[in-house]
């Protein structure tokens, strides 16, 4: 039994508990308003065990149902809101109805029954109400509001009680501000209930959170659209996202990465859906690695003294601009690689033509993951280069 369905069944015995508490207490007071009470409290029972019903239903999936049946906690959760709002209709009829509080001889212990009672009612739905919260569950919060409102009701009880001893009837008056709070939560509840089965939006704070998670990818270039719906406890998330690479496999991978880091940072996302095409730019910025002589193209990658930069238009198959710029991390001693990847990074580069086959090191990864296509070449001077990138015109991913 997972936690929701344990919750639930708490609260069945604790409702349970409450009728026959006070079904004994009305008992021994005689008072009509505690026997009313009595039947109220059996409709707590009622509701509980359609929330236990409600919860192990929702987990359920089928092929008529792919998305599951979560919101049938939020079903639960609309019949429950009306139950609230009803309960504050019956605490107003009560409170102005005849002979509601004959003379009670055991006055004090009645009070006191009624105190202990609303007592247990207060801290078993904060607990139901931190635990709803905690599994992000409509249902056992809708429930422990619904208790919630027998404690304001026991307190209107009390405020008849009392007021009928010392000859004042404070019950009405309390039992209208009663009343007001009560159906205000009602309808809260019952607002947010159509909402998610109207497929609301997720609230904004999430969705941003859902596009800061992505766009601390470096291959994802723009988040284009995005969408978020509940259901039941759960999240529905979807993206519509531009990478800056265009081989399948890796975008796949991507995918699966970000799907996997928002579902460890926003908690109950339960489906996360990635839309993912390859960025489209007009021009393609090449870098290629040159040794001291700014002609031939350097053995190496981080050591090489300069860099060749150039701005093709592959449709036009032309150079539009070109320059060679000094490595600025060549004579550091360690980390020269990686620091010279962020660099090329910077200079917004999408292909590194290079001799040296730079697979498993670090600027390796580096430039992978922010879409940049390596290419090793034979080639051994910069003309000949420049030649295969005007005559490749699209590089391979």
């Amino acid at each position: 039994m997972e936690t929701s369905e344990r919750i639930a069944l708490y609260a069945i015995v604790f409702n349970l508990s409450l009728v026959l508490f006070k079904y004994f207490l009305a008992i021994y007071s005689g008072s009509l308003a505690l026997k009313a009470e009595v039947i109220h409290s059996l409709t707590d029972v009622i509701t509980s065990l359609t929330i236990l019903v409600g919860i192990k239903l929702s987990k359920r999936k089928s092929p008529s149902f792919p998305y599951g049946l979560y919101k049938v906690e939020n079903l639960v959760s609309l019949g429950v809101s009306l139950l609230i709002v009803a309960a504050g209709v019956e605490i107003v009829k009560v409170a102005f109805g005849k002979a509601v509080y004959p003379h009670i001889p055991r006055l004090p212990l009645t009070v006191g029954g009624v105190g202990l009672g609303m007592l247990g009612a207060f801290f078993f739905s904060g607990y139901e109400y931190h635990k709803g919260r905690e599994l992000n569950s409509p249902s056992l919060i809708s429930d422990a509001q619904h208790l919630r409102s027998d404690v304001l009701s026991a307190l209107a009880i009390m405020a008849g009680l009392i007021g009928e001893y010392l000859g004042f009837r404070l019950d009405r008056v309390v039992a209208s501000l009663v009343a007001i709070f009560i159906v205000k939560a009602g309808i809260g509840i019952f607002i947010d209930s159509i909402k998610v089965l109207l497929d609301a939006s997720v609230d904004f704070s999430t969705l941003d959170r859902v596009k800061t998670i992505v766009l601390s990818f470096p291959a994802v270039e723009e988040v284009k659209a995005i969408w978020g719906r509940s259901s039941g406890r759960y999240k529905f998330i979807e993206l519509v996202i531009t990478l800056k690479i265009r081989d399948l496999q890796k975008a796949h991978f991507i995918s699966q990465q970000i799907e996997k880091k928002i579902k460890e940072e926003i908690s109950h996302v339960d489906h996360v859906l990635i839309h993912y095409e390859p960025k489209t730019k007009e021009f393609v910025v090449y870098a290629v690695p040159l040794n001291q002589d700014r002609n031939t193209i350097s053995d190496h990658f981080g050591d090489a003294p300069y860099f060749y930069f150039c701005k093709l238009k592959p449709s036009e198959g032309k150079i539009y601009a070109e320059r060679i710029e000094l490595n600025p991390y060549a004579s550091i001693s360690k980390g020269k690689g990686i620091r010279v990847s962020k660099w090329l990074l910077t200079e917004g580069v999408d292909v590194v033509l290079s001799k040296m086959d730079l697979s498993g090191r670090g600027p390796f990864f580096v430039l992978s993951e922010a879409g940049v296509t390596i290419e090793v070449v034979p080639f051994k001077t910069l003309t000949e280069a420049k030649e295969a990138i005007i005559n490749l015109r699209e590089p391979s991913r």
